[in-house]
């Protein structure tokens, strides 16, 4: 049989092409790590189902990073294993023991509830709110009168592309949705009005700048507003059933916003200086979006009821937390859009990433919290805290903030880093003396948004700017890796003074 390495030599009819063994060893990868880990003994002081568990685990997170199905199909296949495995995965033998103890019950009771979960169809009606902003368009008009209003330079055309995003960014959790969807669209027709076109030197002369800003900018916004990021709200569920520890909307922009404000403004001048664009003026940018505005006319009432809708959600999401549930806020605003004809019911059966995105999350919250059940968190923070000794609180608290942001480059998830890693992290630092646990948990939620700026995978829509043929691969590496520094050394000079202070 031939290696791997022969398979760009197979003739096209031998019926192995390469993409068909790409997907192969995409299923193959997380199986194979799954019964690896459960071959391998279980370290000292964790119980052998915990570590069988865990390897369960493992292998959902590695399938969610090589994706040989969708996100959902793969939680729901963890989800159903561990549940069908229960007597050796999910319980002791001490609970098995127990006079009536009926594992197939008890393990089903315990893989459902995440599809009641809050935070969940919080999420799934996010997406809707991003259906709404493409179905009529509001989105499109956003983006384009701030082009209009700021693009006569390059440098104000990269502050209104922030600004841009910056003003979608509290109300469209999907990053992809809003900078992949809303953002990319437009500014992808504003380089070759200059003849800057993509996979060619050219590409420097403009399209180069307005595509890295664009991607920065939406990693800033994701971490600026809770609602920002979808993984966002998973972190707060996993916060609240991992340290007891709640944030609200509010006191999440308070404690990022010196940090997120600081760098939307230093982006776009940054990018200026470290990749620099070839024009530095010009008047077209603004007429082209004088003339798509012009095209879409005045705004429609379909427009206008997005737009009242969405403020009275943002308000309520701010302002009304103490009296009514953001989740059922955001279905309020989903059953009123519903009924003034904004997107049908079908639009809604239609939106293939809602619905996986809900099976996702709640199958993920599920597996996260099945960590703790069996005792792998508290283990793996004992051991952890352990090598940290006699480090002062202070810097034990950086090192494990910096662990957590840094490791994102070996995932290609913002929802798998958050799920696989939030909850050990805030397991090891609780169990630290002397680290102020709130503070500690608000720090490393604050940073899930800005750790997608270091490689081409880090978030959802850095595969299409990657792929805009503007951003080659070598300058994409080597400015992830720059501004990667940049965010986090802000973020620990600026961000954990401040939420220290603030308390």
């Amino acid at each position: 049989m031939s290696n791997l390495s022969d398979v760009s030599k197979l003739p096209p009819d031998s019926g192995l092409s390469r993409l068909e063994v790409r997907k192969s060893w995409r299923a193959i990868v997380p199986v194979a790590v799954t019964i690896i880990l459960a071959l391998a003994p279980a370290p000292a002081g964790l119980s052998q189902h915990a570590w069988y568990y865990f390897a369960i685990f493992a292998g959902v997170i590695v399938g969610l990073i090589s994706e040989p199905l969708p996100g959902g199909a793969i939680g729901l296949i963890g989800v159903t294993l561990v549940t069908l495995l229960a007597p050796f995965v999910l319980y002791g033998p001490a609970e098995l023991a127990k006079p009536g103890f009926n594992a197939g019950d008890a393990s089903l009771t315990w893989a459902l509830p995440g599809f009641s979960n809050g935070t969940v169809w919080l999420i799934f009606a996010a997406f809707l709110f991003a259906l709404a902003y493409e179905k009529t368009g509001l989105g499109r008009r956003i983006a384009l009168t701030l082009v209009k209003l700021m693009g006569h330079r390059t440098l104000t055309l990269g502050y209104a592309i922030v600004m841009a995003d910056t003003v979608l960014a509290p109300v469209t959790p999907s990053i992809t949705a809003r900078s992949g969807g809303m953002i990319y669209p437009i500014i992808r027709n504003v380089p070759v009005l200059y003849d800057s076109k993509p996979n060619d030197p050219s590409a420097r002369r403009l399209g180069s700048y307005i595509m890295w800003v664009a991607m920065s900018a939406a990693m800033i916004t994701s971490s600026l507003f809770l609602t920002g990021l979808a993984p966002n709200l998973l972190a707060l569920a996993i916060v609240k059933r991992t340290a007891n520890v709640e944030i609200s909307w509010l006191g999440w922009f308070a404690a990022f916003a010196p940090v997120g404000i600081l760098l939307l403004i230093a982006v776009p001048l940054l990018t200026y200086w470290l990749y620099p664009p070839g024009i530095k003026r010009s008047e077209e940018v603004p007429k082209w979006a004088d003339r798509e505005l012009a095209k879409m006319g005045a705004m429609s009432a379909r427009e206008i009821t997005v737009a009242v809708l969405v403020a009275v959600a943002l308000a309520l999401w701010i302002f009304g937390a103490r009296y009514v549930n953001a989740t059922t806020v955001a279905l309020i605003v989903v059953a009123a859009l519903l009924t003034t004809r904004v997107f049908s019911w079908d639009d809604i059966l239609q939106n293939r990433s809602a619905w996986n995105t809900l099976v996702w999350f709640a199958t993920l919250v599920t597996l996260a919290d099945g960590l703790s059940r069996v005792g792998f968190v508290k283990w793996f923070a004992e051991t952890f805290a352990g090598q940290l000794s006699g480090v002062s609180p202070m810097v034990a608290m950086v090192t494990l903030i910096a662990l957590f942001f840094f490791s994102h480059y070996m995932f290609a998830s913002v929802t798998a880093h958050t799920t696989a890693l939030l909850p050990v992290m805030l397991a090891a630092g609780a169990s630290i003396p002397g680290i102020p646990v709130y503070q500690y948990a608000l720090l490393l939620c604050l940073t899930i948004g800005i750790m997608g700026v270091v490689s081409p995978y880090g978030a959802g829509p850095s595969p299409i700017y990657y792929g805009s043929g503007y951003l080659p691969a070598r300058d994409y590496w080597k400015l992830g890796g720059i501004f990667g520094l940049i965010f986090f050394a802000v973020f620990l000079a600026v961000g954990v003074p401040w939420v220290l202070s603030i308390g």
